[in-house]
């Protein structure tokens, strides 16, 4: 065993009384020797007595310290392993995860919180207005017209097809079928195996078990959108038909999003310079 320099200092002056040469002892002590000795003894019985007293005693149990089953470091992060926030400083990213990073299942109330958080950002506003824009100039739907007015009635059927889709594949449909709205990316690979897996993200999905189950969410919600949108457009791009076009525009818009935020960290790496 390895004593310190302090401790080898201690125990050397405790035993150095014990090896030095002994004393002679005489023969016959004196009288005030014999005094001492005697209220040594006395006051050697008093401790024993004590000591005696002590031990009788019974001795009160301290009971061990109640240890935290959850301690403040086990708690999950639930924020470890996200993306950042916002893809070239303003297209929203919080459903993506980085690769390799096990987080625990949204419930509900997360599933509907992201939603909300994809619907109300700014950005949702400045993107609904860009559609808008691009609709008009295309006349896309004629029966909205142009001018103010008519970029008005462009602009909230955006903004509602937009905020309908989120609501859907994020929160209604992934709290019905258990599934895990986030998207993990693979991180790992060339390009097309990469670009491969993330289109497939689009019909394969992580279920709240941690093992991958079809994506309902992203093609019966973006159906449901596709639906709902039948009730506020001009019954002119009603029917069958423009439902079928509008739920293929929006699986193909899911697509190229997976994509751009299965490459994205690279880009803030290797072309942004960004941690």
């Amino acid at each position: 065993m390895h004593i310190s320099g302090t401790a080898a200092v201690i125990l050397f002056t405790f035993l150095s009384p014990t090896l030095a040469c002994p004393q002679a002892v005489p023969d016959k002590a004196s009288p005030a020797l014999e005094e001492q000795s005697q209220q040594s003894g006395s006051t050697g019985e008093s401790a024993s007595q004590a000591d005696a007293a002590t031990q009788s005693k019974p001795q009160t149990a301290v009971p061990p310290p109640v240890q935290d089953p959850h301690p403040a470091d086990q708690k999950t992060d639930d924020s470890e392993g996200k993306q950042s926030k916002r893809m070239f400083g303003v297209v929203p990213n919080f459903a993506a995860v980085n690769a390799n990073t096990t987080l625990p299942p949204l419930t509900v109330r997360g599933k509907f919180a992201l939603a909300t958080q994809d619907s109300v950002d700014y950005s949702s506003f400045i993107w609904a207005g860009m559609l808008a824009g691009q609709s008009m100039a295309l006349k896309s739907y004629p029966e909205l017209h142009q001018g103010v007015a008519g970029y008005g009635r462009y602009y909230w059927r955006a903004f509602a097809d937009q905020a309908s889709g989120s609501f859907f594949t994020e929160a209604l449909v992934p709290a019905i079928t258990h599934e895990d709205p986030r998207y993990y990316t693979l991180g790992h690979g060339g390009f097309f195996h990469r670009a491969g897996y993330a289109l497939s993200r689009v019909v394969v999905t992580k279920t709240d078990s941690g093992g991958s189950g079809f994506n309902y969410a992203e093609i019966v919600g973006n159906g449901m959108e596709a639906g709902l949108a039948n009730f506020y457009y001009p019954p002119e791009e009603r029917g069958l038909r423009n439902t079928a076009v509008n739920w293929a525009a929006q699986l193909e818009a899911a697509s190229l999003n997976n994509i751009i935020r299965e490459f994205w960290p690279d880009i803030r790496q290797k072309f942004l310079r960004q941690k």
